[in-house]
This record gives C-alpha cells, structure tokens and sequence, in this order.
C-alpha cells in the first residue's frame, strides 16, 4: 500500500484517484502507522509552507516522513511536497522544513506572472526510475509560485524553462519530488505515478 500523507493541504483525492487508474493500491491516511508500514510514500500538498509545515509537526508525522526517507523506502514529493525537502522557505519569515537535502524554496524573481500556472515543458538532466518512458520535452501541468534552489545541482532530475530555467523535479536514490502535478498532468503524467508504483513493490 502507498501512503498518500493527508496534512490537511490540497485535493489529495485526486492524487489518490489519479494512482488507482494505474492499478496501484493508494490510501489517503494521516495514521503514522500506515506510513510506517506502507510500502511507498507521497507528500503532495498545494498552498503555504509555513501551515503545511505546522500541521505535519502537530500530526506527528514530520519527523517519521524523514525517517522514512533515511529508511529507503520510495517517497514521492508532488508540488509543496518538493518544496519541503529542503531546509526553509523564504515564505514568511523563514520557515524551516523537512532539512533532507541543503537548499530552499524560494520566490519567483522578475516581473513574471505568478502564480506559474498551466502546462510546460522538462528538458532532463538526471533520470531517476521514476521517469522510464517519460520523453525529454513532455509537458506537465504547474501551479506554484515557488521553485527549489537545492545547494547540490546533480539533485536535479528535470528544468522547466519560465523566465530562465529552473528545478522542476529532484531525484536521489529512493527520493523523487516534482513541482508539477502529475495527478493533473494526463498520460505523461500516469506514466510518472505508474513507475512510482512499480518502485513502490519492489
């Protein structure tokens, strides 16, 4: 079983249906047990760092995702579920987060419309197993109005390209984070959840 981390942040349902299309048995839960004994984890999460980060802290369930990470077990970040891997946000007042990987999330600069919102393209520069059969230059669909600087650029699994290039998806070992939806992203984007699955039974 996948454990989808219910924290109270975005339409989880629909990550949850988006899995069950491609066969993979997916639980929307906020039960640390299920997270403990599922088989893969997911953190999607759409809106501020600062309250996701809260209600992961007051549910209990901060200090377990990372565990699962240092574990192995294959974890998949979808949009804020990216953003949080990394130290802080520049959001607010400088919010720390999950601190698995050195960098943070940070604004959109220049005069750019934010949110980034609607369909774009990957160029890869890193293909982790959650990317098999994905072509360089498929779209995927984004709403955010935050991007990830990681310290360590051979983080990165793919770029996007809005107002100049920037880290739309990470990979290293058992860890894959988008910044884009899959659940939202079509066949490309059920290409994605599906290998995730696959990871996820071993």
């Amino acid at each position: 079983m996948i454990a989808i981390v219910d924290y109270g942040m975005g339409n989880l349902r629909s990550v949850q249906k988006a899995f069950e299309r491609v066969g993979a048995d997916a639980r929307v839960t906020t039960s640390a047990k299920d997270v403990r004994d599922a088989s893969g984890v997911v953190l999607p999460g759409v809106g501020a760092f600062a309250a996701a980060m809260k209600n992961l802290d007051s549910q209990g369930l901060a200090g377990l995702i990372v565990a699962q990470i240092k574990s192995g077990k294959p974890f998949l970040g979808i949009c804020l579920g990216l953003q949080m891997l990394f130290d802080y946000s520049e959001e607010g007042e400088r919010i720390p987060g999950l601190g698995v990987f050195p960098g943070k999330a940070t604004r959109f600069r220049g005069d750019l419309k934010v949110p980034h919102m609607g369909w774009n393209q990957l160029e890869f520069r890193n293909r982790g197993l959650v990317a098999e059969g994905i072509p360089d230059g498929s779209f995927f669909y984004f709403v955010h109005s935050f991007l990830v600087e990681p310290e360590d650029p051979s983080l990165a699994m793919t770029v996007t390209d809005y107002g100049g290039e920037f880290v739309s998806s990470i990979t290293r070992d058992n860890v894959s984070a988008v910044q884009f939806h899959p659940e939202k992203s079509q066949r490309m984007g059920m290409k994605l959840l599906e290998n995730f699955g696959r990871m996820a039974k071993g």
